[in-house]
């Protein structure tokens, strides 16, 4: 027992995780070690049990999957989160991945799949659907998209502040090669700070980096 991936079920029908169960023991080589029916029993039970993979229905009642998995992969054990759901991947997808889950599949391509999916994700890999990527770069480009509006939100002065500040140079020296006070600087920064959303000097040098500001550094 020792030697098979060790399987934590989620989800809160009771006939549907001994279905699963069922499936798995069969495949000999994976042991489902524990059941929970809601988002709070499996963080419990991670806690207590560290199994290899969870697979996380999403819909249940209390704490969801999704909160579930978020939290389960804060407690940084080597356990991985493999969703099991109804929904279509348009859904959910984007979300779990943010989560920390290491796969995705719906429950209509478990008798088929899942098997494969678990396996995938015990190796540390990544299990996602075929629409995954083009959802995943669809999401990218959106999000590149905002930043871009955001940048072209600054006025050109507070491009270059910004554009400066990620490269390191002070107030006093963005001054200097600005012909403004050291004052005026810090003002545009945080000008630049609150119509960007951003709180900290780094986040400033990754906006620089992804909007181009930056080529290198």
């Amino acid at each position: 027992m020792s030697d098979g991936t060790k399987i934590l079920l989620v989800d809160d029908h009771a006939m549907f995780r001994a279905g699963i169960r069922a499936l798995l023991e069969a495949e000999g080589r994976m042991v489902v070690v524990g059941e929970a029916s809601s988002g709070d029993e499996a963080v419990d039970r991670v806690r207590q049990l560290k199994p290899d993979v969870v697979v996380m229905d999403l819909s249940m009642p209390g704490s969801n999957g999704l909160e579930a998995t978020r939290r389960i992969a804060a407690l940084e054990l080597d356990t991985k989160v493999l969703v099991l759901t109804v929904h279509a991947e348009e859904e959910y997808l984007v979300p779990v991945v943010e989560a920390g889950a290491s796969g995705y599949l719906t429950k209509t391509s478990a008798d088929t799949d899942l098997i494969e999916a678990i396996r995938v994700v015990a190796r540390g890999e990544v299990y996602l659907p075929p629409k995954a990527t083009t959802l995943l770069l669809q999401r990218y480009k959106a999000s590149e998209a905002d930043e871009s509006a955001g940048l072209h939100d600054l006025s050109t002065r507070e491009q270059e502040v910004l554009a400066l500040t990620a490269e390191g140079y002070s107030s006093r020296e963005i001054g200097k090669k600005l012909f403004i006070s050291p004052k005026t600087v810090d003002t545009y920064r945080s000008r630049i700070m609150d119509k960007l959303g951003l709180n900290h000097r780094s986040e400033l040098v990754r906006f620089a980096l992804r909007v181009g500001l930056l080529k290198e550094m």
